[in-house]
């Protein structure tokens, strides 16, 4: 049975325009079930007939980034660790994202660290800055430097770095279909950039260094 029927491409300008606005949650239920029926099952059977609100409330979960804005996570600073030079480092905070190009999960732990220049954020605000950009459709390189360029931007550190590793759904389930393999992106500014030394003070901080294969980088 075939169970897409596409139409031939047709050029830009006779393309219907998008409509950006937000669907409701009717709208995303409908979605859900033409999907449903475009595997060849029947959305209405008793098994698949509430899949479509739960996914449309799974949906409001795993992009609820997109209701936060990160920059408000971080205006809450502290001057009273001003004395406090070296490295601040958050490590294994669980990630879950979506890949915005298969809509498959992104699944890892991300390691934020910095180095104060007389102001310091407090440690959950680091978790859910992860977080804010972690639940919506992502590129792991990208959040890994949205999530470093956010924390310099509020802070003004001396230096930061963000560390990601993450298992990607669209290479586990699809295509070349392998399992176990996860991919690291690093962002390193300021003083982490500039100072080698540094940068292997903190891998060596990391758990699983020598089996993620970070090296000395």
């Amino acid at each position: 049975m075939e169970l897409y029927a596409f139409e031939p491409h047709r050029a830009a300008d006779e393309e219907e325009a998008f409509d950006l606005r937000q669907p409701g949650r009717p709208a995303v239920e409908a979605a859900v079930r033409t999907l449903i029926a475009a595997t060849g099952d029947d959305p209405a059977r008793e098994g698949l007939r509430d899949t479509p609100a739960r996914v449309a409330r799974a949906y409001g979960e795993w992009f609820a980034g997109y209701a936060v804005d990160p920059a408000r996570l971080l205006e809450t600073t502290f001057g009273e660790a001003e004395d406090y030079e070296e490295t601040i480092l958050l490590r294994s905070i669980p990630l879950v994202s979506t890949c915005e190009h298969h809509l498959a999960p992104i699944i890892g732990q991300a390691h934020v660290a910095y180095r104060p220049n007389g102001r310091v954020v407090g440690i959950s605000k680091l978790s859910r800055l992860v977080d804010a950009f972690a639940r919506r459709l992502q590129l792991q390189e990208r959040l890994t430097r949205q999530i470093a360029t956010a924390l310099e931007d509020a802070l003004e550190p001396r230096g930061v770095a963000v560390v990601i590793e993450a298992a990607h759904g669209c290479m586990a389930t699809r295509g070349v279909r392998q399992h176990g393999v996860t991919m690291v992106t690093k962002c390193w500014l300021g003083e982490f950039r500039s100072d080698p030394d540094l940068r292997a003070e903190l891998i060596a901080a990391l758990p699983g260094t020598g089996a993620t294969g970070f090296g000395n980088l």
